[in-house]
């Protein structure tokens, strides 16, 4: 009997454990997330792919810069070859002028470290190193080693153009433009998670009204079958309060699926679980600010990546001018090395009083007769540095004129949203009021429709304003990079970047 308990005892708890977790899962699945538009929004910037992506482009030119930056810096290289075995007929040119064919087997090994460093002001190319070689003659059975104890040397372009400085001036604004259009990429996730949001609003708000509608369609009936059966209704309005019923079905189910969609969209966008049941609320508490233009287009000029963008065209224009120029005309090249080598039959005689060893040569390039190649190319370059010229001036006068604009509009919205406020009060009380005097008696189903459709409408109206209005401020986020309710330039941290 003690047994036969003892399994009741452990089979009681884990029913009851059983049932705990069923009651969880339960209770988990009627939790109901209410979601205002900041979270909607800290979602979309915390854990959507599209900023995932964003991150992984920024890195992209962080790591670029990082290259850019120990580009100029000194590197130690090891370099060589091991090993590199011949096993051939190769023909000997005899004294007697002919050719005769001999077995060559060889083995050579060579190791090379060498210390290099470029310098950006002259565009010069410096290095150290030091070096050695061993040959073995396999038909001869000797060994033999060669090699250069030290040695340094330089390489120097004369005339031509100097490509790391140029470097030095186009980089640093590739990194900063790149650091700005991050920022501007996360502003605009905000900005279409907004109008996601409005969207799933919208909805949401079709699909409560559809509700409420059919609520009151289906008491409107009761109260119809009602006045029939003692017959103060006639037959054709009794048909209508029918009618309207299954009109209000028809507009739940659409309104139950349009919600499903815009539910699934904006899950999806946000990185939220398809699970996770959400209720959005309406962003009613708010300030409604002025914009000074001047501001904006200040913070505009000074956080936007245009600012770095028409500055690296334009010099990168000269660049290109620069090189069309020097290109086509005399070039020239120096290169020298200076350094100790020996041969020997032990690798430690290639250190035992080693020989000096001196290179010196100056190549040079002149053109004589190019058939005006080198005018053209010059001109077309010249040419293209104008236009560049004028297309970067015309951007930047669009550029700042859009800004000008979206704030004139942000402006004008604060009055549009406090009618479209106003209206749909006066709407919702209107409708209210319209279907208690329809279950008296006092209007007919016609006036009470009308007085559905125009709260209806006010109600999206006042939706729309608001997506309107919060669409506007956002966007002049992303065309500024400012919080002008925080008065505060906008700026993010790449978690996936090495500080």
């Amino acid at each position: 009997m003690r047994r036969l308990n003892s399994k009741l005892t452990l089979a009681g708890i884990l029913l009851f454990f059983l049932l705990i977790q069923v009651m969880k899962g339960q209770a988990q699945e009627t939790i109901i997330y209410n979601l205002d538009l900041q979270s909607v929004v800290s979602l979309a910037i915390e854990q959507s792919s599209a900023v995932k992506n964003a991150q992984n482009q920024n890195v992209n030119y962080y790591w670029r810069w990082k290259n850019f930056k120990t580009r100029y810096r000194p590197q130690l290289v090891l370099s060589g070859t091991m090993p590199n075995y011949t096993q051939s007929d190769v023909g000997v040119t005899q004294p007697d002028g002919s050719l005769e064919f001999r077995q060559v087997t060889n083995l050579s090994t060579s190791a090379r470290l060498a210390l290099n460093q470029s310098i950006s002001l002259t565009g010069t190319y410096l290095y150290a190193s030091t070096s050695a070689i061993r040959f073995q003659d396999y038909n001869k059975h000797i060994v033999n080693f060669s090699g250069s104890p030290f040695s340094i040397g330089f390489y120097q372009p004369i005339f031509a153009i100097n490509w790391m400085r140029w470097s030095e001036k186009t980089e640093p604004l590739v990194y900063d433009q790149a650091q700005k259009n991050f920022i501007e990429s996360i502003e605009l996730i905000s900005l279409n998670t907004v109008s996601l949001f409005f969207r799933y609003l919208l909805v949401q708000t079709n699909f409560k009204l559809a509700e409420s509608n059919l609520k009151n369609s289906n008491n409107n009936l009761k109260i119809a079958q009602t006045k029939k059966e003692i017959g103060t209704i006639s037959e054709n309005s009794y048909a209508r309060n029918e009618l309207a019923v299954l009109n209000a079905q028809k507009a739940l189910s659409k309104a139950s699926m349009d919600l499903k969609n815009a539910d699934f969209e904006l899950k999806s966008y946000i990185g939220l679980s398809q699970d996770q049941k959400i209720e959005l609320e309406i962003p009613l508490n708010m300030t409604l600010f002025e914009i000074n233009p001047q501001k904006a287009l200040e913070q505009a000029r000074a956080n936007r990546k245009e600012g770095s963008k028409y500055k690296r065209k334009l010099i990168e224009a000269d660049r290109d001018l620069l090189n069309a120029k020097r290109s086509n005309g005399l070039s020239a090249t120096l290169q020298g090395s200076y350094g100790l080598s020996k041969s020997a039959e032990s690798m430690a005689g290639i250190y035992d009083k080693p020989e000096q060893q001196r290179t010196l040569n100056l190549s040079l390039s002149i053109p004589i007769l190019d058939w005006g190649q080198s005018a053209s190319a010059v001109k077309l370059a010249e040419s293209q540095r104008e236009l560049v010229i004028y297309d970067v001036e015309k951007e930047r006068e669009d550029f700042e004129r859009s800004i000008v604009v979206q704030v004139e509009q942000f402006g004008l919205m604060k009055d549009q949203l406090n009618t479209a406020k106003e209206a749909d009060k006066v709407a919702e009380s209107g409708y209210k009021i319209a279907l208690k005097q329809f279950q008296n008696g006092e209007i007919s189903i016609t006036d009470l429709n009308i007085a559905l459709s125009e709260r209806e409408n006010a109600k999206r109206d006042y939706i729309y304003s608001l997506q309107t209005y919060w669409e506007a401020f956002y966007r002049l986020r992303v065309l500024t990079l400012y919080d002008f309710e925080r008065n505060q330039k906008i700026g993010y941290v790449n978690p996936m970047k090495e500080d």
